[in-house]
């Protein structure tokens, strides 16, 4: 990849999320990616030997692949300019009180605690490639529950389980980005639902990216047993800085038998931030998944949650938004895989852009010979704000038998003056005329989320919205 290069990426005014601290006695390591560096990376983590030949067969993967050229640009990205690991000064805790009060104050700031203390049945916080702080309500936990963080996993009473089923529904050899996760992956989360257990509230992991010129490679395996229920809620952020970031995470869920899993997102990383994250669900029989995605952030994204429906009567529902503004190209979608009969997936997603944004929505929906019956339905909807921004829709179908039912419909428009002129005459300021409007735009992903992530989308919409005139 080319050379690094400082990023004129204009920040969003009045961010909330923008601000950041010294690493004061952080660890970090060496810049770049070589065997030496993952192996440094293996002893520092005390890995077990087969997640150690893991990481070194991932390495080889991703030397023979190459960057993907369909997409947005990101030459800018060079991985011998990021530091692919950094530890902060404090070892996971489980009373809040325990972290080091930079972090602590960072987390705050966000208000991760009071989501904790409201609304949540289990909590982790990561603070660059480690988790600091982890805890899950005792009655969650009486069910059998268990949320841990990633590395505590591959050593406790589920070793076995998180052996078998980590990076198998997504390989290293998927794309260059899912094999440079496989050999640097730090922190994330692990989380078993036993059979027939309803989670009535939901578990959260949050992230937080405060070192400049550095990678997030959290890992977060989910697996909800026959006939369980889980939310699971992530949250994202970082400060800005003038030289390239890089978020590679992975998501891996299996929801087994009759099982439902609604996994929500709201990205807001820095737009400074290359996000190259890769998100896979695998179905079994009866079971459903709920995708509701909010991403506002970073410089470059690409970004296509999967559904793999491989069990008669399995369901996928995503439900997204996506926010482009000033030297944002956010390239982002959904793909739905049939395999079995009966299968139903729906898409739905609304894409906004301003001051140049570009918003791209890449769909794929591929139904099998064997997935008889099946349906699937995909809305994409883009509104533009002004003259000089962007939104494209990609939709690929790949269609393997006659018995099925399939449709797609896209919209692209800009907010009607109309509109803007009656609410104006009702006494409302222009710039909020606009803003209520696109708000109400992304209202079938807001009303999604949880209370606290609605208000949070909304003040993102807000902030984006600030000064657009």
């Amino acid at each position: 990849m080319a050379e690094n290069k400082n990023i004129d990426i204009k920040s969003m005014a009045d961010s909330p999320y923008d601000f950041r601290y010294e690493e004061k006695g952080f660890y970090r390591n060496k810049q770049g990616l070589t065997a030496e560096i993952v192996a440094k990376l293996s002893e520092d983590k005390n890995d077990p030997e087969w997640m150690r030949e893991f990481r070194q067969n991932a390495l080889k993967i991703y030397n023979e692949l190459r960057v993907p050229e369909w997409g947005p640009d990101i030459s800018g990205l060079n991985i011998d300019q990021i530091a692919t690991y950094v530890r902060p000064n404090t070892k996971m805790q489980g009373k809040w009180e325990d972290v080091p009060e930079d972090i602590k104050d960072t987390f705050e700031k966000l208000g991760i605690p009071e989501a904790e203390r409201t609304s949540l049945a289990g909590v982790g916080a990561q603070y660059d490639s480690e988790l600091v702080y982890h805890n899950l309500q005792e009655e969650v936990a009486k069910q059998g529950v268990i949320y841990t963080d990633f590395e505590s996993s591959l050593r406790g009473e589920y070793a076995d389980m998180v052996k078998e089923h980590f990076m198998q529904l997504v390989k290293p050899d998927d794309h260059k980005f899912a094999a440079l996760h496989g050999a640097v992956w730090s922190g994330g989360s692990f989380v078993y639902v036993p059979k027939n257990v309803k989670v009535e509230i939901p578990l959260q992991s949050y992230f937080r990216l405060n070192a400049k010129g550095a990678g997030q490679f959290e890992h977060t395996l989910i697996i909800v047993d026959e006939g369980a229920d889980l939310h699971f809620i992530e949250g994202c952020s970082a400060p800005k800085y003038n030289v390239a970031n890089l978020h590679a995470g992975c998501v891996e869920l299996y929801v087994k038998k009759g099982a439902h899993l609604r996994y929500s997102t709201v990205e807001n990383w820095s737009k400074n931030m290359y996000n190259l994250n890769t998100k896979r669900a695998r179905v079994e029989e009866g079971g459903s998944i709920e995708w509701v995605s909010g991403s506002f952030g970073s410089h470059i994204s690409y970004l296509y949650p999967q559904s793999d429906l491989i069990g008669r009567g399995a369901r996928a529902e995503f439900t997204g938004v996506t926010f482009a503004g000033s030297g944002q190209n956010l390239d982002t979608g959904a793909k739905m895989v049939h395999i079995a009969p009966n299968t139903t997936s729906v898409i739905t997603t609304k894409s906004l852009s301003k001051s140049g944004g570009i918003s791209t929505y890449r769909s794929a929906i591929y139904i099998g010979k064997e997935a008889h019956g099946s349906k699937a339905s995909v809305s994409c909807e883009s509104l533009m704000l002004d003259n000089i921004s962007r939104s494209d829709t990609v939709p690929a179908m790949d269609i393997h038998t006659d018995d099925c039912d399939v449709g797609h419909e896209a919209k692209i428009g800009r907010i009607s003056n109309d509109a803007v002129f009656y609410l104006m005459s009702r006494g409302i300021s222009e710039e909020e005329a606009r803003t209520m409007i696109v708000s109400g735009f992304a209202n079938p992903v807001s009303k999604e989320l949880p209370l606290e992530y609605a208000v949070e989308m909304n003040n993102l919409i807000r902030l984006e919205m600030k000064g657009s005139l």
